[in-house]
């Protein structure tokens, strides 16, 4: 990776651009390049540093008391962090620094560890689903190369794919689902987590996958007629439209209830159609499926 942009930054660590400015007039730890149109740009080390720097902030640490650390030293406060969300954010930082790396056996090592310790929806929940989130803006800016792109979700992929294998439910919902993704939408991920969350949750679930062609769609659902269509927007293809795709689903398939969550519903500030209702967050969907 070339580099990051300070809104890169800002997305990924949870510090505002304004405050990232402050940090390199005031301390030494940041230096960014430029390019020659002016523009800053960050190195994969300065992120981890600023990472790595956030955290020890958000739980106590000042910023001129860190600044006089050595690396190693804000690593050992990092690990002595105590807190389960601190514990948590730090596993989350630590899986981007993997990525950036493309050391996948540290990766695995990481992710692997957590599920072991806490299980596997317990770790979709606070790690894959939070990790996923923010590394979903590089996917959307580009700032994020391709191989690692794939060596990262493909691990987390087969995860899924195992715990989606291994739950049962005690219980059943008599509420069937539909679950997709629109062409030219790749990143599954998502919604296989929604697949997770729904079978773990004894609901009936048609699973489509990604890139499904809307006739396709149309077709299956008339055919099946679902309660509930469920799909999770990261980052389509540049052709997508979000407004034309949502007045199809209203125009052509108007007496069947769709689900959206994702980024992209964030992004969106034009109206909805009455029969789809947009999920902003995690907690907004784990609210939904509490209630079925």
């Amino acid at each position: 990776m070339s580099g990051f942009t300070i809104k890169d930054i800002e997305n990924l660590s949870g510090i505002k651009a304004h405050t990232i400015r402050i940090w390199e007039q005031r301390y030494g730890f940041l230096k960014p390049q430029r390019t020659d149109t002016n523009i800053r740009y960050y190195s994969s080390d300065e992120l981890k540093t600023v990472l790595n720097i956030s955290l020890l902030n958000k739980y106590g640490y000042k910023i001129s008391h860190i600044n006089k650390m050595m690396p190693t030293e804000i690593r050992e406060k990092i690990l002595m962090l105590n807190s389960t969300e601190a514990q948590q954010e730090r596993v989350i930082n630590d899986l981007i620094q993997c990525m950036i790396d493309m050391d996948m056996d540290a990766f695995e090592n990481v992710l692997g560890k957590y599920i072991n310790l806490k299980g596997i929806e317990k770790s979709i929940i606070h790690i894959i689903f939070p990790f996923m989130e923010r590394i979903g803006i590089l996917w959307q800016t580009g700032h994020i190369n391709p191989a690692q792109e794939h060596l990262v979700t493909n691990f987390i992929r087969q995860k899924l794919i195992v715990g989606i294998e291994n739950t049962r439910s005690l219980v059943r919902i008599e509420k069937t689902f539909l679950l997709f993704l629109p062409e030219g939408e790749h990143h599954e991920l998502g919604l296989l987590f929604i697949y997770y969350l729904l079978k773990s949750r004894g609901a009936q679930t048609i699973y489509l996958g990604a890139n499904l062609p809307y006739k396709d769609l149309e077709y299956v659902v008339k055919y099946k007629q679902p309660d509930v269509v469920y799909l999770h927007l990261t980052s389509p293809s540049r052709n997508f439209n979000f407004e034309k795709f949502l007045k199809n689903l209203h125009d052509h398939l108007g007496e069947y209830n769709f689900v959206i969550s994702g980024m992209l519903t964030q992004q969106y500030k034009k109206a909805i159609p009455e029969n789809v209702f947009f999920k902003y967050s995690l907690s907004e969907v784990m609210e939904y499926l509490s209630r079925l």
